[in-house]
């Protein structure tokens, strides 16, 4: 690993870590050792191939981990990419509890950000599921005001699926009411539901 591939915003992260801190450190030896750029996106180091994220490094409570930003293309051998939430359609982790974990499989992860950097190379991306259920409550608001459907549908698949998933959430239907009162502006502005 040369110097000159590290990006001191991550060698300030690394500095700042209060929890997986060592943890942090082997995955970026890892990864940099697989000739990528290293960056710093979303408050995280974050990887790159000719400008695309190929894997981040975050971590949670519980445990840190890789994040293959294009991990549902890759073939898993080894069944350990984790889909954090059924709402997430092209990312999948490696979760990590402790260093031993990491030291453990860096053959497997070198592999694996091989395989990413492949997909990338091939040009290859995920079909985005882009057919969402419009809630009830929300479908009420554009028989209401017609051009709050239009305004809707001007909106990107991925602004669309964030108010979708928003609206759906509460399990009461008083509650889902709200958030579409409230976000009726915002939508009608042509704005995402976190712009």
């Amino acid at each position: 690993m040369t110097n000159s591939r590290m990006n001191p915003k991550v060698d300030g992260f690394l500095s700042k870590a209060k929890k997986w801190k060592e943890e942090y450190g082997e995955l970026r030896n890892i990864v940099l050792n697989s000739g990528l750029t290293e960056e710093f996106k979303w408050m995280h180091p974050c990887y790159t191939f000719e400008k695309k994220n190929i894997v981040l490094i975050h971590g949670f409570k519980e445990y840190c981990a890789l994040l293959f930003h294009k991990g549902a293309l890759l073939r898993d051998a080894h069944g350990i990419l984790i889909q954090q939430t059924e709402n997430v359609q092209a990312a999948r982790q490696i979760r990590f509890t402790n260093l031993q974990e990491i030291v453990e499989m860096k053959a497997i992860l070198k592999a694996y950000i091989h395989e990413a950097i492949e997909v990338e190379q091939a040009g290859l991306e995920v079909n985005f599921t882009t057919e969402f259920v419009i809630p009830e409550e929300l479908q009420n608001k554009f028989d209401e005001i017609p051009v709050l459907k239009t305004a809707f549908e001007a909106l990107t698949p991925g602004r669309q699926r964030a108010y979708i998933l928003h609206f759906s959430g509460p399990k009461q239907s008083k509650t889902r009411e709200s958030r579409v009162e409230k976000c009726t502006q915002q939508i009608l502005n042509g704005k995402g539901l976190n712009d």
